[in-house]
């Protein structure tokens, strides 16, 4: 803001969620930003489904699958009952990209789509929250719920300025194609998760979903939008490490490896894996360990790293998809720049137009819409997310 150069109007924020700052009567924080990835007390969450009914059943209602700490709600109900005296001082408990919001106009809010992000707060049958978070009296420490696209005029380094209330990181990524394509499509946003979001098709969560990570978000509007969450990023890191130090490789060797069609369709043949996922819990059939003496080279072997993840990737777009028709894929975030991840994924759906874009900014950029009364089309979209089209055939 001290430039000139750049004559800001309006400030919004995007986060990741499961993630809630805890604020006492002095607006000053309470606790850490817990890890969501902390284990949660078993007995903790046996004692939640006594009192409140069986996890499938909150699970559905919730569209949120049983994550312990993901669950951020979750996380509530482990403070009340295990650091009571933390939340004795709780006044407001604000969602992450609340809480940016909160630290320039000091206004407490809560919005759909952190809320609506497998918190496990929020009951989709009945648009309210579920009954256990009154039940618990959490629903008092939860600010007044506003719309993702409200503004509030306040003064910052002595100019006015509109700040946004914040939003979801995944809903944030998902607004500029909603705004500028009509017709039906899957948007793959992908980086430490791969999300398939598929804003077409709002049907009910089955059981198998949501033990499979499917769930539900809220979009900025609150209407539904069905997801399947892959832990595909943090998947990679892990196993590309192990493949680095197994062929002696610098790091970052597998930025030069590009798509190789012939390798590839010799190891789909052979339909095997030979990789032990740790960070995914999706059920496969697997070795216990992983099995690098197999490949006689770095690529080989990440080309079946590829492949194996690629597979779990196809399975997490065809739950999103459903019965939903759909024309278009997209593909952003970190895996757009991955050549096997996007060539591999494009040998599967050979009817649907792909496309991946440019931008690692779609959810800031998402942010900065929902405060923009710019128009948004295709144009936009090619302009700025410079698109490229993926041929099944390369």
């Amino acid at each position: 803001m001290n430039d000139n150069q750049y004559p800001i109007t309006a400030i919004n924020f995007s986060t990741y969620g499961a993630s809630f700052v805890h604020l006492d009567q002095q607006g000053k924080p309470l606790t850490p930003l817990y890890n969501y990835l902390k284990p949660y007390p078993e007995d903790l969450q046996i004692q939640f489904y006594e009192n409140y009914g069986a996890s499938d059943r909150i699970a559905r209602q919730t569209a949120s699958p049983q994550l312990g700490m993901l669950n951020s709600g979750m996380q509530l109900y482990w403070l009340k009952h295990r650091r009571p005296e933390v939340f004795e001082q709780i006044q407001w408990s604000l969602h992450f990209p609340q809480y940016l919001s909160y630290l320039l106009t000091g206004l407490p809010v809560s919005e759909f789509t952190s809320i609506g992000c497998h918190t496990g707060l929020w009951d989709f049958g009945k648009q309210d929250y579920h009954e256990w978070v009154y039940k618990e009296n959490i629903d008092q420490i939860l600010p007044p719920v506003v719309s993702t696209d409200t503004s509030i005029n306040t003064r910052v380094n002595g100019k006015k300025i509109r700040v946004g209330v914040g939003i979801h990181d995944s809903s944030g990524a998902l607004l500029p194609y909603l705004k500028a394509d009509r017709k039906p499509f899957l948007l793959i946003s992908t980086g430490t998760w791969s999300i398939a979001l598929n804003p077409f098709n709002s049907t009910p969560l089955t059981d198998e979903e949501l033990q499979r990570d499917g769930l539900h978000f809220l979009r900025i509007d609150g209407d539904t939008t069905k997801a399947a969450r892959l832990f595909l990023g943090k998947e990679f890191s892990t196993q590309v490490k192990r493949l680095q130090n197994h062929f002696a490789k610098p790091e970052d060797t597998y930025k030069n490896i590009t798509f190789n069609p012939a390798v590839y369709e010799q190891l789909r043949a052979k339909k095997e894996h030979f990789f032990c996922f740790e960070l995914i819990e999706l059920e496969r059939v697997a070795p216990l360990e992983n099995k690098l003496s197999d490949f006689n080279s770095f690529e080989e072997a990440y080309h079946q790293l590829m492949l194996e993840l690629v597979e779990l990737q196809v399975a997490a777009v065809e739950r999103a998809m459903g019965n939903t028709t759909i024309n278009k894929l997209y593909i952003d975030g970190g895996f757009a720049d991955n050549d096997l991840y996007v060539n591999m994924l494009s040998q599967h759906f050979t009817e649907v137009k792909m496309r991946t874009t440019q931008s690692p900014l779609g959810s800031a950029l998402g942010a900065a819409i929902v405060l923009s009364d710019k128009k948004i089309n295709k144009k936009f979209l090619k302009k700025h997310y410079a698109m490229k089209k993926i041929n099944a055939n390369h």
